[in-house]
């Protein structure tokens, strides 16, 4: 391990944080191998919040981050997620520590990460001070990024204004929307509180299941089978694409896919759909022309902070296709607040008769029972001919 480094034996009164070390460049899929005890290293400038929920729900020993987890372009909420986990973080640690080998026995100590005697990276211990100075130094800065929104959404409407105002582009599909809700399931904030929320709606409207990359786990994992798979196919599991849906790749404009390869790799014949922007756009997009009467959002990124914190200027294009998708989309908070599974009035009566008809005969058949309804019945007849007999 070609590493600048220094030797100094870890001071023995401070109790550190040991485990094997995890790399990966890219936290989210650093998470699906993760396991507890682990120490995460990480290279995520600006941590957002649903990577560190990923990470805090495997539950790993220390977070080592190459970059700044707060760099002060916008109030991030990652940092705070971990500290409130009780989980440390050793922040900015330099790019030298992606160089650790996958597996590696490491101990964070301070400010510093060891692999034995040797000491491979130092970084700043995060905690909630240094935490809660950072993001007042960032929410300081968010109108410069609230000014560079602006710019890259008018590059968007440059790039897109066929897409967006008259749908040119959209290829066809055989999943038939036409007249239905769609329910679009991103895998991003309460995803899984908000498909919980949903059960009953799904039930009973029997949406068309849109899953945006992990959000075909996510349905998944709920107990759902996706109709259709959209996405640039770079988070989504083997065993989510072979589930039987319809596939959507997402590409560039210029017609390169990533994800297509590893799609046709599986033996599935998928459908290119080019479009700026991101996955989640496409999805909607999709369901909005092909006729969808609803388009229920679930996970999917709603304020400025949820878009900065994607991490990507394409983010603007989130904004604009709900301006363009317009009153057919609700967001699924709005959806579990609003609406109550209905029990239709002749549902409930049916049951009401149900359940008499499932007394009488209980009653019916012991002796006491019998003899009961042989009262009943006499008393019955002396009304019946009293009532006769007052008319006649």
């Amino acid at each position: 391990m070609a590493l600048s480094i220094r030797r100094r034996q870890p001071t023995p009164a401070v109790r550190g944080v040991a485990g094997p070390a995890r790399v990966d460049v890219r936290t989210k899929n650093l998470t699906k191998r993760l396991r507890p005890g682990d120490v995460a290293v990480i290279d995520h400038a600006d941590l957002d919040r649903v990577s560190a929920e990923a990470l805090v729900a495997v539950g790993p020993a220390a977070v080592v981050n190459a970059s700044a987890s707060i760099s002060g372009r916008y109030p991030n909420l990652g940092p705070r997620i971990l500290l409130d986990a009780g989980i440390p973080v050793l922040d900015a640690a330099g790019p030298e520590v992606m160089r650790i080998r996958d597996g590696e026995p490491v101990l964070l100590d301070g400010d510093t990460l060891w692999s034995g005697a040797e000491a491979v990276a130092t970084g700043r211990p995060l905690d909630a001070a240094a935490v809660e100075a950072d993001m007042q130094e960032a929410r300081a800065g968010l109108a410069v990024q609230i000014e560079a929104f602006a710019a890259n959404t008018m590059e968007f409407i440059h790039k897109e204004r066929d897409l967006l105002l008259d749908g040119v582009g959209v290829p066809p599909i055989r999943t038939r929307i036409e007249g239905r809700h769609c329910l679009i399931v991103v895998r991003g904030y309460h995803y899984r509180e908000d498909l919980q929320t949903l059960r009953p709606y799904i039930r009973e409207y029997r949406p068309v299941l849109i899953g945006v990359d992990g959000g075909a786990d996510a349905l998944l994992e709920a107990g759902h089978r996706p109709d259709l798979i959209v996405g640039d196919m770079d988070s989504v599991s083997d065993a989510a694409l072979r589930c039987g849906a319809e596939i959507v790749v997402h590409a560039y404009r210029d017609g390169r896919a990533p994800g297509l390869g590893r799609v046709e790799a599986l033996g599935l014949v998928p459908v290119l759909f080019p479009a700026a922007g991101t996955s989640e756009d496409v999805a909607m997009l999709l369901a909005d022309d092909c006729g969808a009467e609803l388009i229920v959002a679930v996970g999917t990124h709603v304020t400025l902070v949820e878009f900065l914190d994607k991490g990507r200027d394409g983010q603007a294009s989130t904004f604009l296709t709900r301006l363009r998708v317009g009153g057919k989309l609700v967001d699924a908070k709005g959806v579990s607040r609003l609406y109550r599974a209905r029990i239709p009035g002749g549902l409930l009566l049916t049951m009401l008769l149900v359940g008499l008809l499932a007394l009488f005969a209980a009653v019916a058949s012991t002796p006491t029972g019998q003899a009961w309804l042989q009262v009943l019945a006499a008393h019955w007849d002396d009304l019946w001919s009293a009532l006769v007999g007052t008319f006649t």
